[in-house]
């Protein structure tokens, strides 16, 4: 293996990411110098983009942040963070009058902001932008005010590979740019790099959603929570793409149907809600249709008719480009991989068990959402996290010196190019199948075996396969050690919940080193209160 020596760049504050959290935490880090890793062209290859629901907050005159707060916690499983979730519905209200002051533009209607209902909540809370391309208006303001900021550099089409640590502490990071190595040397260090959809065959994420900020800090030591909690969006439209397109929930909200084969409604039966149940009803719903042998459709033809093109033109586009008219036509839908609620763990300031290291956004664990996020609250998190970050990081009095003159850093070469699309492709089929919406001991076991026999035999794996074999693993023995059935995380083995799981799972990626660890009934993995 090679061995390469890095550029030095210095900085205050280094973001990796450049979603929401990203670009939130950046602009609101000045006067901090700030540099700002995109894995692509500013703005584009961030799931926030793709967002289309919306963002929840309490803004009517009917709702407030305790029924928020309620509709939050009713749908977590019985583990969130209720001093958390009060502190992100409280500060909800403010954060969107943020957004507006930065130039986002939301729709409206004659009562002002136009708010809509999502699937298990009390009110209409969520607000949008041009019907259904939220993620998308809010990340051109953002990016916008980015470019215009004079404290943030950006470094586009850049790629984090390792985080730089020293007794468990963080100077920087690692990064390749255009075939280029970097050492950044910063005094913080923020994680916003999203999800893991991409570890998955059906996802609505974008490619770059494949857990790298989750795995770097895993191989630094960080300290991970409740990875076993995968969100699947139940209503991505079931066609040829990757990521799949997203068929809004917004549309079950304003009264569409899910119906099978035989133009039966099913979710009646599985929730007094039906079709606005929590996600992960309706998307197991959909699975025992499938298992059935039952397609799955969403009926859109006498709830939204004739006006699907002007209130959803995201989604009418995505059906029209697959030959779909959902207008008269029936959409075919398949859960996919849509949101982690797990992921590195983070105290109210975004800090995390690192010295110099925060997290924001997805790839943090607040407990803001425990075993289920309710819908539309992901934005927020991001949204209220962001200035709380970066106050924590500019009341810091960090000077990040190394002993070890880190930078003049050399590093073995992790291989760059993509040359693993077949094994990429395999493992994230097994994971569809294995830590998708339904997990079992056996499954479970296989996919840890396939683990081990992938890592023999890529020893010196891409940045990519390395980063999807790590995090596999930690969801899977996560998922593994519990052995019940609660919110985002169902085992067939385990239907039901239990008391004695009602709490967070945390470990290290040094943790699943063990030899057999998770495997044992009496698994050495700590269910943490």
């Amino acid at each position: 293996m090679d061995i390469f020596a890095h550029r030095v760049q210095k900085t205050d504050v280094l973001v990796i990411g450049a979603g929401l959290a990203g670009l939130m935490t950046a602009l609101t880090l000045a006067p901090k110098s700030v540099t700002l890793l995109s894995k692509g062209p500013l703005g584009e290859e961030a799931s926030s983009t793709w967002a289309q629901g919306g963002i929840s907050a309490a803004l009517s005159p009917e709702d407030s942040p305790t029924n928020h707060l309620r509709d939050t916690i009713a749908v977590a499983g019985g583990i969130a963070d209720e001093d958390i979730a009060a502190l992100v519905t409280q500060l909800g209200p403010e954060r969107i009058q943020d957004l507006i002051d930065l130039g986002v533009i939301f729709d409206r209607d004659e009562n002002g902001l136009s708010l809509s209902r999502e699937a298990a909540h009390s009110h209409r809370r969520v607000v949008h932008a041009n019907g259904d391309s939220t993620g998308r208006e809010v990340m051109r303001a953002l990016r916008l005010r980015t470019l215009e900021a004079n404290h943030i550099s950006v470094l586009e089409n850049a790629e984090a590979l390792n985080l730089i640590t020293e007794e468990k502490t963080v100077y920087g990071a690692t990064v390749v740019q255009d075939q280029q190595h970097i050492a950044v040397q910063a005094n913080a260090v923020v994680l916003a790099t999203g999800g893991i959809g991409q570890l998955y065959s059906a996802t609505t994420n974008p490619f770059a959603a494949c857990g790298d900020g989750l795995a770097m800090a895993a191989r630094a030591g960080a300290t991970l929570k409740d990875l076993e909690f995968v969100q699947f969006h139940p209503t991505a439209i079931d066609v040829d793409a990757t990521p799949r397109p997203l068929a809004t929930e917004a549309l079950r909200g304003d009264g569409a149907w899910l119906v099978n084969d035989h133009g039966e409604r099913f979710m009646q039966a599985e929730h007094p809600l039906g079709e606005l149940a929590p996600r992960d009803i309706v998307a197991r719903g959909i699975w025992r249709q499938r298992e059935a042998g039952q397609q799955c459709y969403l009926d859109t033809r006498a709830s939204v008719g004739q006006a699907f093109p002007e209130h959803f033109p995201t989604v009418f586009k995505h059906c029209q480009d697959h030959g779909i008219n959902p207008r008269k036509d029936l959409i075919p839908v398949i859960p996919a991989a849509h949101y982690h609620m797990g992921g590195i763990e983070t105290d109210s300031r975004g800090r995390t068990d690192i010295s110099g290291l925060w997290a924001c956004g997805e790839v943090a664990c607040t407990g803001l959402h425990g075993a289920n996020r309710l819908a539309s609250n992901s934005l927020l998190e991001a949204l209220v996290f962001a200035p709380l970050v970066s106050k924590d990081i500019k009341e810091s009095t960090l000077d990040q010196t190394s002993s070890k003159s880190l930078f003049e850093y050399n590093e073995k070469q992790v291989p760059l190019i993509d040359d693993h699309s077949g094994a990429i492709s395999e493992l994230q089929t097994l994971n569809y199948r294995y830590i998708g919406l339904c997990r079992n001991k056996q499954g479970l076991e296989t996919l840890l075996c396939h683990l081990d026999d992938l890592e023999k035999k890529y020893p010196e794996p891409s940045a990519r396969l390395r980063n999807l074999m790590t995090v596999s693993r930690l969801v899977a023995v996560s998922a593994l050690a519990r052995q019940e059935s609660r919110g985002g995380h169902y085992r067939s083995d385990y239907p039901e919940a239990q008391d004695e799981y009602k709490s967070h799972t945390r470990l290290t990626l040094e943790d699943t080193l063990k030899p057999g660890f998770g495997f044992k009934e009496n698994s050495s993995l700590k269910m943490a209160s």
